[in-house]
Formats: C-alpha cells, sequence, structure tokens
C-alpha cells in the first residue's frame, strides 16, 4: 500500500521584470500545478478506502439506460428519430445535456443538439455550445461556438473575490475520445469573462488547444498570451497542468530580478513530482556578476511523519553590495532541513539541521526565509539551530529531551563562545485530580552545556555548566461575598548546579545547590457596571508574597536570563526571571488594577497599570529592568478597537523617580477591505547590551481603488534606515501584480547598502515558486 499524499497549496506566484521575456527563452514551456501543504496522514483503511475510484453519479437510470425529457416529443419510427423540443434534459452515464433541441438517432446512438447546450461531466465541469453532434454517452463529438467552465481545485492565493473559475472558449471543439477535447481558436482564462466586460486581465489565444484529461495537461499551439486584449507575447506552444490536478511535474515561473549584488539574475524552478507523497524543486540561479547557485528542496509524506531538506550550493569568492569579488573562490553552502515523526499516539521525535558556510549566503543570494521556526525551539534572528529531539504528552504530563547546537551569523557572533546543549531535559505533571482543595503542578528541568571559549573573553575557556531543577506549585481559588477573589499559592523549587573550568578566583570546579520556598496570595474585586450598550469593568489586583531573600551565587553563570524585561505581562507572576539563572527572591508587593469597557457595537479597550515593591533591594537583577530597587518602574498597558479590524495598542514603563521613560512600545494594527497593515514603535532606554535603542517599523497595503493600491514596508533601528520597500500593486479576481523597490542599509560584514526592483506575479490556476522573495537585497526575516 502506498503512502499518503503530499500536496502544497499556492497560487502561481513570481518576481519577474518581463513575462514575456521569461517565457521567450524556450519555445515550449510546461507549467507544472503547485505543490501543496501536506495533508495529515490517513489511518490505513481510510487510505485504502480513499484509494477507490469515486462512484459515479446516480442518475436514476438502469446501465445502458438513455433518459430523454423536453416539453415536446416527436417520436419519427420510420426515420429511427426521437426528436424533442423546448426545455431539453437528456442523461445518459453519469452525463447531464441541455439544450433548446435535440434529435437523438435510435439506430447510430448519435445525439444533435441546437441552442444554449450545456453537458454537466461525471466529474462536476461544464461545458456550452450552440450546436453539436455527440455520441449516445455524449462525451464524443464536435461542437461550434464551444465553452468550458473546468473542475476547480484551489482557491486563489492573495487575489480579490472568491473561487477560481476556469474557462476554455473556442469557435468550435471536437471530442475524439472520452479523454481528449480539441478546441479551434481558443481563448483559456481564470479571469471572469462577461458582456461588459469581453476583455479578461489575462488569457492565452490560441489556434488550437488539446484538453488531454488522462495526461493531465491543456496543450496551447500557436499561443498568444494577452493582458486586457492587448498581445503581448506569442510561442509555438505552451502547456499547463490541468487545473484539477493537485500537483504535477513540470516548470514553476522562473525568478527574474536586477540587484546591486548579483546584476541581472534568472532563477529557473522544476518541480519533479517523484510519488503521491515525495517531490523535489531543483532550481539553479544564472547571474550576470557571480557563479550560478543551485537551490534544492526535497520533501517526502510517510506514514508516521514528514521530512523537508532545502539546501543550496556554489563555488565562488566572496563579493561585496556592488558584486565586486574578493579573495578566492571556494565551496559556499547551505542546508535547511526538518522532519517530525509519530513514535505512538503520544511519542514524537524530530530534528532540525541548520548550517551556513559563510554568514552571508542567504544575503548574497536572496534566499527566501531561511530563519524560520523549524523544530521544538527557535533561535534568534540570524542565527540557525540544528537540534534533535524527543516528547511526550498526554492529558496531565509533558515530557521532552533535546540536543542543541546553534551557529550564529551575526558581524558580531563568535561561534566558539557559543554553547553546545547535550540534553535539555524538560518534564511538567498536573495531576487531573485536586490535590488538597486545589491545583498542583510538578516541574522538572534539565541541562548540560558545554562552552569552548568564554563569551566575555575568547581568550579564555568557558565554563561547563550542568544544571537539574524541580519545582512543585500549588495553587486554589476562593470566591467571598460579591465577587472578592483570593487565589492562595506555595511554590518550592530546588536547584543543583555542577560547573567545571571556573575562571579564577574561583576553585577550577564546584557544586552549587540553592532552595528557594515561597508562597502568597493574590486578591482581586473585579466591579461591573453596565450602562445602556457599555459594559464596564474596573478590577484592583494586589499579590503579596513571602519567601527568602537569596543572593545569586558569583559562580552560577548567567546562561537563560539575559533577556530579562518587566512588563504587564510578569507583573503578578512570582518569579519574574524568565529563565532559571537568575532568581528572583524576597518579599515582595505586587499591586495594580485592570480597567475594561466592551460596547455592543464591537467596541472594546482596556488598560492595565501597576507596580512591584520589595522588602530589600536586589542588586542581582539587572538595574535597567526597573525592578532592584524596593520601589520597581510604573508599568502601564493600554489597547483599544473602536470597530471591527482597527486596533491601538501600548505600553509604558516610567521611571520610578521621575517618570521619564525606560521602555515604550506603541503601534496601531489596521485590517479593512482597503487597508492591511501595521506601525510599531519602540523605545528602551537600555537594551540588554546597555545602549538606547528607538525602533520603527511599519508595513502593509492600501488600495485607493477597487483594483489599484500601494504597499509599503519600513524598518527604522537607532537612528538608521535600515530597510524601505515601496509598490504599487494592480490585484483583481484573477491576478495580482506589485511592482516593488527595496533598499537595504544595513553595514553587515563587507555587504553594505543596496538596492533592487522586481515584479511580483501571481495568477490564479498556475503553479507556484518557492524561492520569491520581493527583491534581492536580503533575506526575508
Amino acid at each position: 500500500m502506498g503512502a499518503p499524499e503530499l500536496t502544497r497549496v499556492g497560487a502561481f506566484s513570481v518576481r519577474t521584470v518581463a513575462l514575456a521575456g521569461a517565457i521567450a527563452l524556450a519555445p515550449a514551456i510546461a507549467a507544472a500545478s503547485p505543490r501543496e501543504e501536506p495533508l495529515p496522514p490517513l489511518p490505513s483503511y481510510k487510505a485504502a478506502a480513499a484509494a477507490q475510484p469515486k462512484p459515479q453519479p446516480d442518475d436514476g437510470l438502469q446501465d445502458g439506460a438513455f433518459y430523454l425529457e423536453a416539453d415536446q416529443l416527436v417520436d419519427d419510427e420510420p426515420h429511427h428519430t426521437v426528436s424533442a423540443q423546448g426545455g431539453v434534459e437528456a442523461r445518459y452515464g453519469g452525463r447531464v445535456l441541455r439544450a433548446d433541441s435535440i434529435v437523438y438517432d435510435t439506430v447510430t446512438g448519435l445525439v444533435t443538439a441546437r441552442g444554449a447546450i450545456t453537458i454537466i461531466n461525471p466529474d462536476g465541469s461544464s461545458e456550452h455550445a450552440e450546436s453539436a453532434v455527440l455520441d449516445k454517452a455524449m462525451s464524443i463529438g464536435v461542437a461550434t461556438a464551444f465553452s468550458t467552465r473546468l473542475r476547480e481545485n484551489m482557491r486563489q492565493n492573495g487575489l480579490a473575490g472568491g473561487p477560481v473559475n476556469i474557462t476554455l472558449a473556442a469557435a468550435n471543439a471536437e471530442h475524439p475520445s472520452p479523454t481528449i477535447t480539441q478546441l479551434n481558436n481558443a481563448v483559456f482564462t481564470a479571469c471572469p469573462v462577461c458582456a461588459d466586460k469581453p476583455n479578461p486581465t489575462w488569457s492565452i489565444q490560441a489556434k488550437e488547444v488539446i484538453e488531454d484529461k488522462q495526461r493531465e495537461l491543456i496543450i496551447f499551439k500557436g499561443a498568444t498570451i494577452r493582458i486586457k486584449g492587448l498581445p503581448v507575447f506569442y510561442t509555438p506552444a505552451i502547456w499547463e497542468a490541468d487545473p484539477a490536478v493537485k500537483r504535477k511535474s513540470g516548470l514553476l515561473i522562473p525568478d527574474v530580478n536586477i540587484s546591486s549584488l548579483r546584476g541581472f539574475s534568472y532563477e529557473q524552478p522544476y518541480l519533479q513530482v517523484i510519488s503521491p507523497s515525495e517531490d523535489l524543486i531543483i532550481s539553479p540561479q544564472i547571474n550576470t556578476k557571480v557563479n550560478p547557485f543551485l537551490n534544492v528542496d526535497w520533501r517526502e509524506r510517510f506514514w508516521s511523519g514528514a521530512v523537508d531538506v532545502r539546501a543550496g550550493y556554489t563555488y565562488e569568492e566572496d563579493f561585496n553590495s556592488e558584486g565586486d569579488k574578493l579573495g578566492n573562490p571556494t565551496s559556499r553552502s547551505y542546508i535547511l532541513a526538518k522532519g517530525l515523526f509519530a513514535i505512538t499516539d503520544n511519542w514524537d521525535w524530530g530534528f532540525t539541521a541548520e548550517r551556513a558556510s559563510d554568514p552571508l549566503i542567504f544575503d548574497r543570494y536572496g534566499i527566501a526565509d531561511p530563519f524560520q521556526e523549524r523544530g521544538l525551539y527557535s533561535a534568534d534572528d540570524r542565527r540557525l539551530i540544528s537540534q534533535l529531539f524527543t516528547t511526550y504528552q498526554d492529558t496531565s504530563s509533558y515530557f521532552s529531551v533535546s540536543t542543541i547546537d546553534v551557529q550564529g551569523l551575526r558581524s558580531t557572533d563568535i561561534n566558539s563562545t557559543f554553547p553546545s546543549v547535550a540534553p535539555l531535559i524538560e518534564a511538567h505533571y498536573e495531576p487531573n485530580i485536586d490535590i488538597l482543595g486545589g491545583r498542583l503542578r510538578i516541574d522538572g528541568s534539565g541541562v548540560a552545556l558545554f562552552r569552548n571559549e568564554a563569551p566575555a573573553d575568547p581568550t579564555m575557556p568557558g565554563v561547563d555548566s550542568q544544571r537539574g531543577t524541580m519545582e512543585a506549585n500549588w495553587q486554589t481559588t476562593y470566591i467571598f461575598g460579591p465577587g472578592l477573589r483570593l487565589d492562595p499559592f506555595v511554590d518550592v523549587r530546588s536547584d543543583i548546579y555542577a560547573l567545571q573550568k571556573l575562571p579564577t578566583p574561583f576553585s577550577p570546579s564546584a557544586t552549587v545547590a540553592r532552595t528557594l520556598p515561597t508562597a502568597g496570595v493574590t486578591l482581586s474585586w473585579p466591579f461591573v457596571k453596565r450602562d445602556d450598550s457599555l459594559t464596564y469593568v474596573i478590577e484592583p489586583i494586589a499579590q503579596v508574597v513571602v519567601a527568602p531573600f537569596l543572593r545569586q551565587d558569583p559562580r552560577i553563570p548567567n546562561e537563560d536570563s539575559v533577556d530579562f524585561a518587566f512588563d504587564e505581562t510578569n507583573l503578578f507572576q512570582i518569579d519574574k526571571s524568565p529563565g532559571f539563572d537568575i532568581l528572583d527572591s524576597g518579599q515582595r508587593l505586587n499591586v495594580g488594577a485592570r480597567f475594561s469597557v466592551e460596547g455592543d457595537s464591537g467596541f472594546a479597550a482596556s488598560a492595565l497599570i501597576g507596580r512591584s515593591f520589595r522588602a530589600e533591594e536586589d542588586p542581582d537583577l539587572p538595574a535597567r529592568t526597573g525592578l532592584a530597587t524596593t520601589s520597581s518602574d510604573w508599568i502601564m498597558a493600554a489597547s483599544a478597537s473602536p470597530f471591527t479590524g482597527v486596533n491601538f495598542f501600548t505600553r509604558w514603563r516610567l521611571d520610578s523617580g521621575d517618570f521619564s521613560i525606560n521602555q515604550m512600545e506603541t503601534g496601531v494594527d489596521l485590517t479593512t477591505s482597503r487597508f492591511d497593515g501595521q506601525i510599531r514603535y519602540l523605545y528602551e532606554a537600555q537594551n540588554p547590551d546597555g545602549l538606547r535603542e528607538r525602533d520603527l517599523d511599519f508595513h502593509g497595503e492600501a488600495f485607493v481603488t477597487k483594483h489599484w493600491g500601494v504597499s509599503a514596508y519600513g524598518a527604522f533601528e537607532s537612528g538608521v534606515w535600515r530597510q524601505n520597500d515601496f509598490g504599487i500593486v494592480y490585484r483583481d479576481e484573477c491576478i495580482r501584480v506589485e511592482i516593488l523597490y527595496r533598499r537595504n542599509n544595513t553595514n553587515n560584514g563587507v555587504l553594505g547598502p543596496s538596492q533592487g526592483v522586481g515584479i511580483r506575479l501571481s495568477l490564479a490556476t498556475f503553479g507556484n515558486s518557492v524561492y520569491s522573495a520581493p527583491a534581492d537585497t536580503g533575506p526575508t526575516r
């Protein structure tokens, strides 16, 4: 029995400077059908059922019976004909024919139909004509003024409107066999065609079109590609996969662009369907300034899981943002692979393999989306993570074991200072029954880190550390009177560290243990008021935390709590530290209030304000967080949605002394019929690197009319516009075109500012280019 079917979704998507120029490279081009996202595997008995041919629709007739009805029927026995006039409908073998008139020859079985003919096939496709002569099965014959509506197997991707409707129309048509339709002087389009819109956005006009259902192809001979009725390109032959086919081997749309990095660049993907559960895309990239680059993407779906491997290779020298070559040529490559497999219903295992031969390979060759999340754990931006893991999960517990290795691609990264993680263990258990009237949760964690060089001083050996942690947390809830809520809790956590290669003045190795018991209670009292169409809620909150004050042991390295932040998400957490290495201990009081208002019309707004107090200062907490002193910074957050599709948000951290801004994030999300985008501004007085940070990001597109719009993207970081994009967009029911200009002002190693212009093109029903990016000035983040 074969493996389950592998599919991937996508409309025809491409960046190209000139579509005609791309197609002119060969006298005949095969357009592959799209790769779609994989479907979940079927159990064997379901797969066997799915493999069976679909039964023909039941037309209520016995085998071989021919059904005919009309307003008027004339049985001419001497001439062996039956004539039907007015509202005629004939049924045979799952096909339905409707026409103004039909003459059926009872001896030859020929059916002659005239006037508003419609044939509905068993697969749901329909055919139309003004006159036709068909065999008894209505599957072989000739017709005039012919058109057909092909069975649709996909929805549009990024286009306006609903499902795709594919139309083939011709002056006349022949059905030499049930699987072949030959059309003369034909037009193919996925765009609406009507009396007031005779010229579709795009179409292929051909002297002859052959629809081969057995080979799952549509072949165009003497084809002219037209845009809004105007001819833009002629080719002797072109073919594309039948739109009803999910996947078929062939050329995908090429990626053509011009950039300062590689000059003129042409990348031609080819999809090879190896089996229903396996496929391969080979995508050579030809450049005028630098040597060719080869991309491949291989996928296979198994009964228990799937593998996806992307890789690329070239032999080239270093080159800068102008394409000037530096140094000696060498092999340059990358791999981005992932796999996930089910062992049992509860156990899984998986892996990621991510490596690059040099840190700028994705930027130089315009590799799309290299820094995606592929496995159980994800790394920071511009870092690759390789991992092997297994997980167990049921209704009350979770367990995972992983090994991890990280490669940094930032200009400041020194990979020899990054630790190897082997293993990382996480466990969680929460019984499905109440314990002492409350919820009990037990967590365990363990990690072993091995580092060759110290991050602060690469000339010194790095500290190796192994940590084991156990934590038990109990919590219950009591409601008193008109809504006063009381949540008492108890938490006990123990850590043990084994440390080696410690720097002076410490001993070379040490074992450090610590235990932190914590108890406390959270009180909240929401007040609700209804006023006409609005509902108001005010909820004061106070949390008392009692725990011993523990100083940080200086021998314990801070590996997992570097990015320590204090905001509304952890204001009422028992331990505000993001990791295990830094403890948030001592006696504390967290106070705040939540406000919200909701309207029956969809209006909604909310806000929070609060701060934290502690009995004594904690110098082990980072001073930039505003938590180290006895009175923390003020935390404020708010959001408002005046109507559907619009959401304003903001969050602030104000200094406890002078109310100056230590951290702020504010922005707006907009999603309407004419606009879709986000604007976000971030300010931080001191980031984890000790620097002041100001970032502004915006992205979106706005349509001035139903079809015409503009797109923009900008990233402003620390006083510099890192990237700017601007585009002009046209879209309708069957096409989307975006002319895009991008400038990248980032200085990364030998790569300085660069720019490029490209065109994104999406056509309904065609294949998809998987290595598509706006302009070749760097990888998509």
